[in-house]
């Protein structure tokens, strides 16, 4: 791998969010504040998703983990779609970069933007809750990975979309159903039986659990669950991105 080069990209994609800082890092952290305020108000009184955990603790690792997943997303679909559109994509083509090379920038960077963003949500939000710290090193492992399968999913919605509406589909019709029938809101155990298997088998869903369960030390499913999920699930999308990378898919035509 060229470690100089990938090194380039990397640092110019963390520029392009960067630069926009407003946009890709603070628009998130509102929204987030913004539904831990109008749930965590509306319901804190009310619901106890978990044993001895408050509504309001309990939604605030959803959120964090849901900005990580989303904003991870968008990072690396909206940049190669944006190089696609406007024609700069040529300029990396003739670079003498290896597609691990580029699935490592741009995962990198997605991952970055993720985590930069999901710090802001827990940094802003935990003033309205009390959190615990019951397993700080799964809180690391599912946030970076969580982070890097959403990456390389950008990367794969990237590649397949030709213009920003077919992005908007993939985010629409994909990524936010898989995200909201999580458990970010609420335990999936209140679902119906369908619901509930339909959640189940959802990756999202162990991130999220997982995730949580390194707060409060409590959970839906065992951490070790979650884990086998979400690598597995990371280890297939990153090799069908890279497999899309190696081919060229959509890159050179």
């Amino acid at each position: 791998m060229n470690f100089a080069g990938t090194g380039t990209l990397f640092r110019k994609e963390i520029l392009r969010f960067w630069k926009v800082a407003f946009q890709t890092v603070a628009a998130p952290v509102l929204t987030s504040v913004m539904y831990l305020v109008i749930f965590g108000q509306a319901l804190q009184q009310h619901v106890q998703p978990l044993p001895g955990v408050g509504y309001t603790s309990f939604l605030v690792p959803g959120l964090v983990m849901m900005s990580v997943l989303q904003n991870a997303f968008a990072n690396s679909s909206s940049s190669l779609v944006q190089s696609k559109i406007t024609g700069n994509l040529v300029f990396l083509l003739v670079t003498p970069l290896s597609h691990g090379a580029w699935f490592a920038a741009y995962v990198g960077a997605a991952m970055v933007r993720g985590l930069v963003v999901g710090l802001g949500v827990l940094l802003v939000t935990v003033w309205f809750a009390p959190l615990q710290l019951a397993a700080p090193g799964w809180i690391v492992v599912f946030a970076v990975l969580g982070a890097g399968m959403l990456g390389a999913l950008g990367l794969i919605a990237g590649l397949w979309a030709d213009k920003f509406d077919q992005m908007a589909a993939f985010q629409n019709f994909v990524i936010m159903p898989m995200t909201f029938l999580s458990g970010v809101f609420y335990s999936v155990h209140s679902l119906p039986p369908l619901w509930l298997a339909a959640s189940h088998l959802n990756p999202f869903f162990y991130m999220i659990d997982g995730f949580r369960h390194g707060f409060f030390g409590v959970g839906d499913v065992s951490p070790w669950l979650s884990l086998a999920v979400v690598g597995g699930s990371f280890a297939v999308v990153a090799t069908i991105a890279l497999r899309l990378l190696a081919s060229g898919y959509k890159l050179r035509s």
